[in-house]
């Protein structure tokens, strides 16, 4: 059986065909899931400055459906079971969160939508409030190679000291894992070890600066990320283990390699990091990257 069977694509009120929603549409067709395309439609609100908002509103909103519609009957055509809607909201996340608990998607897709800094700065982006609170699988698509995934790299953290390897690790490789068997595509390992994270992680303060220390830290992750690869039947070839800051080195991975998916994992977040962002919130601020974000169990 498909590892999914409901996919839920959330798209804007713009009616553009973009990236996610071609993925989504590749997927289904590739897995056989059942396609739900909803848009998000932000109401105009000119707090009486300007009249005609309700008839705007209305307008923008019968557009969309009907642009939904004909995007229906192409995907239909395709052999794709495919339900649309479209929903006109002041509080978008909440609609969303709405719509997740009522569909109960194997997994949300949906656009990356890149925020300057300065704005990030105000307001949280909504693809990082997604990745905090949704309780599905989240699919955020950037660019593409090919609408179908020709390589799946599960990056993994045989060093996080709040999840061992044997939950979130195995959710993510387990993840991409089944997307890489159903669509024909290669699964890669991924760990990069960043050896100043790591003697804070593991002393929890101060630096450490012993004799041989940082080498035999990173003998003893290498050890532990070989024994998930091969447990998990990724050959060396597929296998990358990088020494770097995190952020910086994943984006470069991505950008240099045949990566059209990079799943990783999703964890509860310290107050620091809800302020600064997560890892996988920063990475997609770079326009190449792909990421399927699964959620750790807690």
């Amino acid at each position: 059986m498909s590892q999914y069977q409901r996919l839920f694509l959330m798209v804007g009120g713009d009616m553009r065909h973009t990236p996610a929603l071609e993925r989504a549409a590749a997927l289904a067709h590739a897995t056989g899931a059942a396609l739900h395309i909803c848009a998000f439609i932000e109401e105009v609100d000119t707090l009486g400055v300007i009249s005609g908002d309700e008839f705007l509103n209305q307008t923008r909103e019968q557009d969309t459906r009907q642009w939904l519609a004909d995007e229906a009957t192409l995907l239909h055509d395709n052999g794709i079971r495919v339900s649309t809607d479209a929903i006109l909201t002041r509080d978008l996340i909440n609609a969303v969160l709405a719509q997740v608990k009522e569909i109960d998607p194997d997994l949300l897709i949906k656009d990356v939508q890149h925020e300057p800094a300065f704005k990030r700065l105000l307001f949280t982006p909504l693809d990082w409030q997604l990745l905090r609170e949704c309780p599905c699988p989240l699919h955020l698509v950037s660019a593409m190679h090919c609408p179908l995934p020709r390589v799946v790299v599960a990056a993994v953290d045989p060093t996080h000291p709040e999840h061992p390897h044997d939950d979130l690790n195995e959710a993510v490789i387990q993840t991409a894992s089944d997307l890489a068997r159903q669509c024909n595509a290669e699964l890669h390992l991924l760990h990069v070890c960043d050896s100043a994270r790591t003697h804070m992680a593991d002393f929890g303060a101060g630096t450490v600066t012993m004799p041989g220390f940082g080498r035999d830290v990173r003998k003893s992750i290498h050890k532990a990320f070989e024994h998930l690869a091969v447990r998990h039947g990724v050959p060396q070839e597929r296998q990358h283990f990088l020494s770097a800051p995190i952020t910086r080195s994943i984006a470069d991975f991505v950008e240099h390699s045949r990566t059209d998916v990079l799943v990783m994992g999703n964890h509860p977040r310290k107050l620091l990091e809800r302020l600064t962002g997560s890892t996988t919130e920063h990475l997609l601020d770079h326009t190449l990257c792909n990421v399927l974000a699964v959620k750790a169990v807690t």
